[in-house]
């Protein structure tokens, strides 16, 4: 998980108060959107990945020059080459293609290698998060986060570190947008 900038040490940085209560903008102005974190699962693809480079690294290490004929010096390069590709870096490649972004409007699914797919969930819809962790997650403080608005099929951001902060934060951001944008709904005062 990679967080914006200049955040705090627990990762997200608390946003500037008054009197122990948030700075909300003046009703009617607009809010910038502000990056809170970016979330990439599905880590342990990469782990198999890693044991398959170093065994291949090592077998062709050790077969290398140990063949009856020059030319299966190259078959072994090239078969070698060829399971890394396959077995490493596409993997590599799919889990850097999918990312979630979370910002102070709205989260983003991005994924895909050559064609992207996007999807956006928007704070000020409204939408349920619920958390799940199983025994493992919840050693390594990680969890799966299910967003539904109740329409869309539910996005899942899998493997999120800091699981219950990240919950609690979009819960936050949740409630923050739909109170904004009920103030800014009413009508102004008459004078």
């Amino acid at each position: 998980m990679s967080l914006h900038p200049g955040t705090g040490p627990s990762g997200f940085s608390p946003p500037p108060t008054s009197a122990g209560r948030p700075l909300a903008p003046a009703p009617g102005v607009s809010t910038p959107e502000l990056l809170i974190a970016k979330v990439r699962g599905r880590r342990p693809a990469l782990f198999l990945s890693a044991i398959v480079l170093i065994a291949v690294a090592a077998a062709a290490g050790y077969f290398y020059d140990n063949l009856p004929a020059p030319i299966e010096n190259w078959m072994l390069l090239t078969a070698a080459a060829l399971v890394i590709l396959l077995l490493v870096f596409l993997p590599f490649l799919a889990w850097r293609a999918h990312v979630y972004t979370i910002t102070t409007r709205r989260v983003i699914e991005r994924s895909g290698l050559f064609v992207t797919r996007r999807r956006e969930l928007a704070h000020v819809r409204g939408y349920s998060v619920q958390m799940r962790r199983g025994p493992l997650q919840r050693l390594a403080g990680s969890g799966t986060l299910i967003l539904s608005n109740g329409v869309d099929e539910p996005m899942r951001i899998t493997r999120v570190p800091q699981v219950a902060l990240v919950h609690e934060v979009l819960i936050d951001q949740v409630e923050v947008n739909q109170i904004l944008a009920h103030r800014d709904g009413q009508a102004p005062p008459e004078s």
